[in-house]
């Protein structure tokens, strides 16, 4: 497994200029209608798979990506669309490839959260 690049670091340091949830005021309505969308962009078990591959691997090209979760390369950049236009995934090329990364710093540490949420309160 190869280390994530310090822009995707799961280290909390990213987090210390902003009040913490506790801080914050309730939030508004239109907050939680943008959090609901954003949490729609996750709510997607093949983006997951994507993004923890992408956490892991730092970066991969679509054929890489649809070997990993055994997908086909077309279904796999159709999620990789929802994610680049979201600011969650970005893309850089390389000769006749485009090999995409995370470049939100905040998604290594909500799937490590996700996972400890989903293995400390397992569904009945």
């Amino acid at each position: 497994m190869k280390t994530p690049p310090e822009s995707v670091s799961p280290d909390l340091a990213i987090f210390s200029s902003k009040p913490t949830v506790q801080q914050r005021p309730l939030l508004s309505a239109d907050q939680a209608s943008q959090l609901a969308r954003l949490f729609k962009i996750f709510a997607n078990d093949t983006r997951l798979r994507l993004l923890h591959v992408l956490v892991r691997e730092n970066e991969m090209c679509v054929g890489g990506l649809a070997d990993a979760v055994g997908m086909k390369p077309q279904a796999v950049s159709n999620q990789l669309r929802l994610l680049v236009d979201r600011g969650i995934v970005g893309s850089r090329r390389s000769g006749n490839k485009i090999y995409h990364r995370i470049v939100d710093p905040c998604v290594p540490v909500l799937l490590e959260r996700g996972l400890c949420l989903i293995e400390c309160c397992p569904e009945s």
